[in-house]
């Protein structure tokens, strides 16, 4: 059974930084990539950044680009999103996600080629 557990979410002022993990196990298969969203209130869930698992590859959304990081340890199976500098409208539920299409070599930016995901974790950042 394919687990995808993410933690390091909490409540930040402006300015403020915080780490999310995502620990994934029973992937049978690694595969491409893993990827982390995020959907605000009212808002639909977007592409915030990915990685792959083989050439640590990464691509980010616009929006985060120089403030966030995202990192990977593939021994532990665990991925990462090192957030700074953040800002009120980063606020939102930050869901991490794994395509594991071994046949794919880049990050998609896109929901629908990621397999799995997590329960997704509560990000706060106060103004």
């Amino acid at each position: 059974q394919v687990q995808l557990v993410e933690s390091g979410g909490g409540l930040v002022q402006a300015g403020g930084s915080l780490r999310l993990s995502c620990a994934a196990s029973g992937l049978t298969v690694r595969g491409n990539a893993m990827g982390w969203f995020r959907q605000a209130p009212g808002e639909e869930r977007e592409f915030v950044a990915g990685i792959r698992w083989s050439s640590g590859t990464t691509r980010y959304a616009d929006s985060v680009k120089g403030r966030f990081t995202i990192s990977r340890d593939n021994a532990k199976s665990t991925v990462y999103l090192q957030m700074n500098s953040l800002k009120p409208e980063d606020t939102a539920v930050y869901y991490c996600a794994a395509d594991v299409d071994r046949y794919r070599d880049y990050v998609l930016n896109v929901q629908w080629v990621y397999d799995y995901w997590g329960q997704g974790t509560q990000v706060s950042v106060s103004s």
